[in-house]
C-alpha cells in the first residue's frame, strides 16, 4: 500500500498513455491495434448514452444509474481486456500492485460514500410516510401538529451534512493529481492497456466528480477533465462533460436547494403543503390540500424508487471493486506458489 510520504500518484500505475503511443513508436499489430480500437468504441458508444436528450434529465436518478451502470460495464471491459492481452498478474511488478491497491481502496470510500448518502436520504423517507399516514387517516387539529412536525423532521434530515460526502473531493483529488507514474516495460501490450487504462480513470474519476457534486450542491466538486484527442472516445467525453458541468453550474447559481431533480419534486410538494398544515384548511381550500396531498405521495415513492435503483448500482460496481481485489490477490498468492514449488523442483 502506498505510504503517506510518497508523493501523489494518479489512478492507473502507469506513465502518460500517450506518450507511449507516440508516432516514433513502431507500429501496433493489426490484432493489438483491433483489441484497443473495439475497447475505445465500446467507451465511445457508453459515454454517448450519458448525453441527456433534454437538460431536465440530468441528475435524475435515472440518469445517475445509467452512469453507474455504464461505470460498471467500463470496469468489465478493462478485466476482458486484460485477459485477452494474456498480461498474467505475475508480470507486474510490485509498485503497480501497490498502487492498484491503493487505487481500489479509494474506490471502494467513494462507494461507501456514496451509498451512506443514499441511504441517508432513503431514511427521509419515513418521515414522509409519517406525513401522509397523519393527514389521511387522523382527525382534528392533531393530524396537522403531526403532519408539522413529520414534515419540519423530513427539512432538518435532508439538509443535514454528510461527512463522507464532504470527503469525497480529496479521495478524488489524489486519484487526478498526477500522471507522472512509474512506466510499464516497453511492450506493445502495455502501450494498448496504459491507454486503455487511462479512458476508465478519466469515466471513473468523472462521473464520481458529478455525483459527489450532486450531494453537496458545490460547483469545487466537479471536475472540468481535460482529455488528449488521440482516444475514439475523447471527443464523446469532451461533449458530455461539457453539457453536463454547464447544466449543473447553471443549476447551482440559481441558488436551488437541492439539484437532485427527484429531491427537488418532493422539496417543492413539502413547500407547498407546508402552509396548509400550519395555518389549517379552509373549506375552500380542501380540494387544494388533497392534491397536494396526493402530489407528495406520488413525488416521494418516485424518490425512494429512484434511490432504491440507484442504490443497487453503487453496491454492485462495490462489489465489482472489491472482487478485482481480490482476484488480483489471489492470482499474486498463486503465482509466489507456483514459482517456490519450481525453484524447490530444481
Amino acid at each position: 500500500m502506498s505510504r503517506a510520504q510518497d508523493p501523489p500518484r494518479g489512478f492507473f500505475p502507469f506513465g502518460n498513455p500517450f506518450r507511449m503511443l507516440s508516432p516514433k513508436g513502431s507500429p501496433l499489430s493489426p490484432w493489438l491495434l483491433s483489441l484497443l480500437n473495439n475497447f475505445e468504441l465500446l467507451l465511445a458508444e457508453r459515454l454517448k448514452k450519458l448525453m441527456p436528450k433534454s437538460k431536465s434529465d440530468i441528475l435524475t436518478l435515472s440518469w445517475m444509474k445509467l452512469a453507474m451502470e455504464s461505470l460498471c460495464e467500463t470496469h468489465t471491459n478493462i478485466n476482458t481486456l486484460i485477459t485477452d492481452l494474456q498480461l498474467p498478474v505475475s508480470d507486474w511488478e510490485e509498485k503497480w500492485v501497490d498502487v492498484y491497491l491503493d487505487v481500489s481502496v479509494k474506490l471502494l470510500d467513494l462507494c461507501n460514500a456514496f451509498s451512506s448518502e443514499l441511504t441517508r436520504l432513503n431514511q427521509g423517507d419515513l418521515y414522509l410516510k409519517c406525513v401522509l399516514h397523519s393527514l389521511q387517516s387522523g382527525s382534528g387539529e392533531k393530524k396537522y401538529l403531526q403532519a408539522r412536525s413529520s414534515l419540519d423532521s423530513w427539512r432538518q434530515h435532508v439538509n443535514a451534512n454528510n461527512a463522507r460526502i464532504e470527503n469525497c473531493r480529496a479521495v478524488l483529488d489524489s486519484l487526478v493529481k498526477s500522471l507522472s507514474l512509474p512506466k510499464v516495460k516497453n511492450s506493445d501490450k502495455g502501450k494498448v492497456l496504459m491507454r486503455a487504462f487511462y479512458g476508465v480513470k478519466v469515466q471513473t474519476v468523472y462521473i464520481c466528480s458529478v455525483f459527489t457534486a450532486a450531494w453537496s450542491d458545490s460547483t469545487n466538486d466537479l471536475f472540468d477533465l481535460p482529455v488528449s484527442e488521440k482516444p475514439l472516445w475523447a471527443k464523446v467525453f469532451a461533449d458530455v462533460q461539457s453539457v453536463v458541468n454547464g447544466e449543473i453550474r447553471e443549476m447551482l447559481s440559481s441558488g436551488r436547494s437541492t439539484i437532485l431533480k427527484e429531491l427537488e419534486s418532493v422539496d417543492a410538494s413539502v413547500e407547498k403543503l407546508y402552509p396548509m398544515v400550519q395555518d389549517g384548511v379552509g373549506t375552500v381550500e380542501a380540494e387544494s390540500f388533497k392534491e397536494c396531498v396526493m402530489e407528495l405521495g406520488v413525488q416521494a415513492e418516485k424518490l425512494s424508487q429512484g434511490i432504491d435503483q440507484l442504490l443497487e448500482e453503487v453496491d454492485s460496481f462495490f462489489k465489482m471493486t472489491l472482487s478485482g481485489r481480490d482476484v488480483l490477490l489471489c492470482n499474486l498468492r498463486s503465482s509466489d506458489s507456483f514459482s517456490g514449488n519450481a525453484i524447490g523442483e530444481i
